[in-house]
């Protein structure tokens, strides 16, 4: 007697709250329509469901998007990237308290205690109505920079290969929850093949039919909820047999139906929130451009050199969505215009490598301008042009600090964005640089602490 299993698969969701409705309906529909047809239905997600640039996570450090992903009713997820590295370590923590769903995770230790995080587990189990075992599995990317969040992350294919010895005789079939990249993905499935089935995402890859890679079935539903993934089989002797994956577009949403209209209502709760936070009260507007320095990009550098110390700062214009009005404004039109989860961060460089990396920045300066940028913490449209505070080429092309040559052998201090680390345009900064990233300050929180200290609200406090 063969048994029909099915997979229902979300990944990298982002926030995109307007796809949110059509996801949890349709895998309510498919789930329904499986378990009609005989299969036994497990739901799973990938990670990086949340994403600060949606004002109601930002706003609630991402538990609306638990209350939304507990209508799903999964039955596994893992983390991303997203998840790990732009909410605080406290946020981190308590972020999964009232999911009903399981976090599996093997591969970050939290770093305050050593141990595995008390909010993890390992893997978590299943038996089919034939008694076969099935074990879901969890890993996400091992960036180094967790550890600036007091997270660990484990190297992959060593994790799995100490996981596999210890799991061996608990399991009939295992599935990994993979936020690694295709990439890694494949590599996995050439050296595991253990592994049975591979829920893939991270590097917002699509795969309509799924990818067999020897014995090891990859997937992936590429992004923002336009997918939910599908994958079936059946198992016999406890074994899978006739694997098959497909996706299945959402459709959109009507602008008048019941669904956009609480959409509407979840975005303007985020943004009533923010708009709770009062920051500052300007004299004047500070506009922005794509293309031109401008008062908003000069205020960005003043308040990346202040909170970190330096004399020296380098900005893009790209970063500025929008202009910052006159009067008392809030962390919600802070949000608005500076909706990234970047960091600031204080590069130290010899006088030579400074003036090599401000020579990296001269050359793609133009080309940079209307680049559409993504990903990196990026969540604008496009680049937009480098502005330089303190830093200056002459016209012989000697570079300046304020008004004193750069000294080949004296060290120097400027504040840029880990943003620019991560993108391929600069490699004097991280091939040489210094590199000081300050994961409690996000741009827009420097901002606003800025604006907070220098044109405070009238008899008002600060975040009153």
């Amino acid at each position: 007697m063969k048994t029909k299993v099915a997979i229902l698969h979300t990944n990298d969701l982002h926030s995109h709250f307007e796809n949110f409705p059509q996801i949890i309906q349709l895998i309510k529909m498919r789930t329904q329509e499986l378990e009609r047809a005989g299969y036994t239905v497990f739901r799973v997600d990938d990670g990086d469901a949340i994403d600060r640039f949606e004002p109601l996570t930002d706003a609630t450090g991402g538990q609306a998007n638990i209350e939304f992903l507990n209508q799903i009713h999964y039955h596994a997820a893992t983390i991303g990237n997203n998840e790990a590295l732009t909410t605080s370590h406290e946020e981190l923590s308590h972020l999964y308290d009232q999911a009903n769903f399981p976090i599996v995770l093997d591969n970050v230790l939290d770093a305050t205690t050593g141990q595995v995080p008390t909010w993890t587990q390992p893997f978590v189990d299943y038996k089919l109505p034939d008694q076969t075992r099935v074990r879901f599995m969890g890993l996400t990317f091992p960036y180094p920079t967790f550890r600036f969040m007091d997270w660990i992350a484990q190297p992959v294919l060593p994790t799995i290969t100490n996981c596999l010895k210890r799991w061996q005789g608990q399991y009939d079939i295992l599935i990994l929850l993979s936020h690694l990249g295709i990439n890694q993905d494949r590599q996995i499935a050439d050296q595991f093949p253990e592994i049975s089935i591979l829920v893939g995402g991270h590097t917002h890859h699509l795969l309509p039919h799924g990818e067999l890679r020897h014995h090891t079935l990859l997937t992936a539903a590429e992004k923002w909820g336009h997918y939910v993934g599908e994958i079936t089989f059946t198992v016999e002797n406890h074994r899978i047999q006739d694997q098959t994956a497909r996706v299945i577009p959402i459709s959109p949403l009507s602008t008048d139906s019941d669904e956009q209209m609480q959409v509407e209502q979840w975005r303007k709760r985020g943004r009533d929130l923010l708009a709770n936070q009062l920051v500052a009260e300007l004299p004047h507007a500070f506009q922005t451009s794509f293309v031109d320095d401008n008062s908003l990009v000069q205020l960005g550098l003043r308040a990346v050199e202040e909170s970190l110390g330096v004399k020296a700062a380098v900005l893009n214009t790209g970063l500025f969505l929008h202009d910052l009005p006159a009067g008392i404004v809030n962390m919600e039109q802070i949000q608005r215009i500076l909706p990234h989860n970047i960091h600031v961060m204080k590069t130290k460089l010899w006088g030579y490598d400074l003036w090599r990396l401000m020579k990296e920045m001269q050359k793609n300066r133009n080309f940079l301008i209307a680049f559409p940028q993504k990903g990196m913490g990026f969540r604008g449209s496009q680049f937009g042009r480098l502005v330089a505070a303190g830093l200056h080429f002459n016209d012989q092309g000697q570079l300046l600090w304020h008004d004193e040559l750069v000294e080949p052998q004296k060290r120097y201090e400027i504040g840029l964005l880990d943003h620019y680390q991560f993108i391929p345009f600069f490699p004097t900064i991280d091939l040489v640089g210094e590199n000081t990233i300050y994961f409690d300050k996000t741009l827009k929180t420097v901002l606003a602490d800025y604006l907070s200290r220098h044109y405070p609200i009238q008899g008002e406090q600060h975040g009153s």
